[in-house]
């Protein structure tokens, strides 16, 4: 299947879904790396000023999910997490057709995969690894970089099928959701 112009439409497919996926593995590495950083810095007994009475840094480990809901099911949390980055993978990365699309579904990479990575390698152990908080702002649960990636992809997800009404292979949706004509990225 082709374009008007003669582009075809799997190489814009591979395109984005490449994008998506080096957005995820950045997004990674800095999670990783905050993680890495705050563990090797902060005491949990003394959080960190950064801005006053607006931001701090307070290291937790958090067997739960947000909020820290459900901390006696970290096993169950961890499988669906593997479920949620192994659908992400294969499943949407090879469908993404639009530059938002790939924005979003590269932040939900990155965002499963940093916390994944503390549910299966870190304390107490596998399936069992307590996620790395260390951000905590007013009248708010202590959260970490990946669940800052996890919140703007929701918020683009939102963006574009509330507001500009874009599917996730890039054509325009139409009222009553068919997608027929095609979005401009």
């Amino acid at each position: 299947m082709q374009e008007a112009g003669g582009t075809a439409i799997a190489g814009k497919t591979r395109r984005y879904g490449l994008w998506a996926v080096l957005l995820g593995l950045c997004g990674f590495a800095l999670d990783w790396t905050t993680k890495e950083w705050v563990l090797a810095n902060l005491d949990p007994t003394a959080p960190v000023q950064v801005i006053p009475g607006q931001l701090y840094l307070r290291l937790i480990r958090n067997p739960g999910a947000a909020f820290s809901m459900g901390e006696s099911f970290t096993v169950v949390l961890t499988c669906l997490a593997i479920a949620a980055l192994l659908f992400l993978l294969f499943w949407m990365v090879p469908r993404v057709g639009h530059p938002g699309w790939a924005v979003a579904t590269g932040l939900l990479l990155a965002g499963v995969a940093g916390n994944l990575f503390d549910r299966l390698f870190r304390e107490p152990g596998a399936f069992h690894g307590h996620v790395v908080d260390f951000l905590q702002v007013p009248w708010f649960a202590v959260f970490n970089v990946a669940d800052i990636w996890i919140t703007f992809a929701a918020v683009t997800v939102i963006w574009l099928t509330l507001i500009t009404s874009v599917t996730l292979s890039g054509e325009k949706a139409e009222r009553g959701g068919s997608a027929s004509a095609k979005a401009r990225p």
